[in-house]
């Protein structure tokens, strides 16, 4: 068995399965996935692959925080559910982690989560205050993002 993290825009062959992946979890339509998927590229927005075996088995997608710098916010984790519970999960977000900070030079990674707050404190994501990840004002953003996100949590680590 073969694991393996890679940038989605440098192997494009896995772009439909990887929207296949994505849309079992999270019901879209196939063109607007692909067109999300298409946006990877080398700095934010990319979408990372966890191959096994030369089959994409999850997707992680990491996006910039235009009002903070050296961060990112990593908007979606999956895993096949399949495979769920045998530790490919913590694999692909290890290799993210690095990859952020390898590739990307990244100082903090963001994630918002709900039901999943046990694997991230796991992985040493810290409950954290609400962050824009739209641009503008800090401030000004917190309040709405309170009251969207009041059974979601926000998680980061530096």
């Amino acid at each position: 068995m073969t694991l393996q993290v890679v940038p989605l825009h440098k192997h494009p062959e896995y772009k439909e399965q990887c929207c296949n992946l994505i849309n079992d979890e999270w019901k879209r339509s196939t063109t607007a996935r692909m067109r999300s998927l298409d946006s990877s590229c080398d700095n934010l927005p990319t979408n990372l692959i966890l191959l096994k075996d030369n089959n994409v088995i999850g997707h992680c997608k990491l996006s910039t925080i235009p009002s903070l710098q050296n961060a990112c916010f990593v908007e979606s984790v999956v895993i096949d559910k399949t495979l769920r519970g045998n530790g490919y999960g913590k694999h692909l977000m290890l290799s993210a982690e690095d990859y952020c900070k390898r590739v990307l030079k990244l100082k903090c990674i963001y994630l918002s989560t709900k039901g999943q707050e046990v694997f991230y404190s796991k992985l040493g994501y810290n409950e954290c205050q609400p962050i824009s990840i739209y641009g503008g004002c800090i401030s000004t953003v917190h309040s709405y993002l309170n009251n969207r996100s009041k059974n979601n949590e926000n998680f980061m680590k530096e």
